[in-house]
């Protein structure tokens, strides 16, 4: 299967952003290649001849997506304090993203829906993206001298809040979530 391993032209580039959209707000199998090529203004053929299939170009949609999240919550991590304050961040970038980014919920778990096929490469990316945010929480409550296991806990909270805010239409579960994050974390001594 093709992917994405060389810069992409102008017209690649407009075809992802296009597909990234559509993915994102109709979902994956709503969306024909027809409508991306039409809504990117480029023919099907130059869709196919720089992707190669909607299943590299849905990859290619997830991997990008999953980059930007990585990066804004990396970022927000280390502006943060200490460890315990590094926990709570995620919290604080997970209530900023879903407001900006997330209003149809997260992508990831969209795709899980719609892919349920273990073996393709979209599923196994959105995975990917939960399997690391789960070793993200592992090393930060490591980082705050609490056992490993607080990682399922806040790895919980932060998907439920993602889930409450989508579904539920909380606009404010980031902010919930992070506040029984702050109880489940052990106080500094005063």
């Amino acid at each position: 299967m093709p992917t994405v391993s060389r810069p992409l032209t102008p017209a690649g580039r407009r075809v992802l952003d296009v597909a990234s959209e559509l993915f994102y707000e109709r979902g994956i199998g709503a969306v024909g290649m027809e409508l991306i090529a039409a809504e990117a203004g480029v023919t099907k053929k130059t869709v196919y001849d720089r992707f190669g299939s909607k299943e590299a170009l849905v990859l290619a949609y997830l991997r990008a997506r999953d980059e930007r999240w990585r990066a804004y919550l990396t970022s927000r991590i280390e502006n943060a304090g200490g460890a315990r304050e590094r926990i709570l961040a995620t919290f604080d970038a997970l209530g900023d993203w879903l407001r900006t980014e997330s209003a149809r919920g997260c992508a990831m778990v969209n795709a899980l829906a719609e892919l349920p096929d273990h073996a393709h490469p979209g599923h196994r990316a959105a995975a990917d993206q939960k399997a690391w945010l789960r070793t993200l929480y592992a090393e930060l409550a490591r980082e705050a001298g609490v056992n490993e296991s607080l990682a399922d806990k806040l790895m919980i909270l932060h998907e439920g809040a993602v889930v409450t805010f989508s579904v539920a239409g909380q606009q404010n579960a980031a902010a919930l979530a992070r506040e029984a994050a702050d109880a489940l974390l052990p106080h500094p001594a005063t």
